[in-house]
C-alpha cells in the first residue's frame, strides 16, 4: 500500500526533492503546503495522448514552482479521432 500524502512530501522533502508532480486535486484541501519546502504542481490530465502536446506547460510550471507554492496545469483533453465537433 503507498504512502498517505502527508508521509509521501515528508520522505520526498528528506530525500532533496524539489517538486512533486502528481495528479491528485485533493492535495491542496489535505495538505498544509504553505510550509513545506516542496513545491506541488498538479497535472490536470494523467493521460499521455492528452499531456503530450502540452508538455511545455509542465516544463514551464515545475521551473516556477517554489517551496511550498501549488499550481494546477489545465489541459484541455484531446478530441477523440474520427469525431467531428459540432
Amino acid at each position: 500500500m503507498g504512502q498517505a500524502n502527508g508521509e509521501l512530501l515528508a520522505v520526498a522533502e528528506t530525500d532533496g526533492f524539489d517538486v512533486l508532480l502528481t495528479t491528485d486535486k485533493n492535495m491542496r484541501n489535505q495538505q498544509n503546503l504553505a510550509s513545506r519546502k516542496i513545491a506541488v504542481v498538479v497535472l490536470g490530465q494523467q493521460q499521455w495522448p492528452s499531456l503530450r502536446s502540452h508538455v511545455q506547460l509542465v516544463v514551464e510550471a515545475v521551473n516556477a514552482a517554489v517551496p511550498g507554492s501549488y499550481s494546477e496545469i489545465r489541459i484541455p483533453p484531446e478530441p477523440l479521432e474520427g469525431i467531428n465537433a459540432i
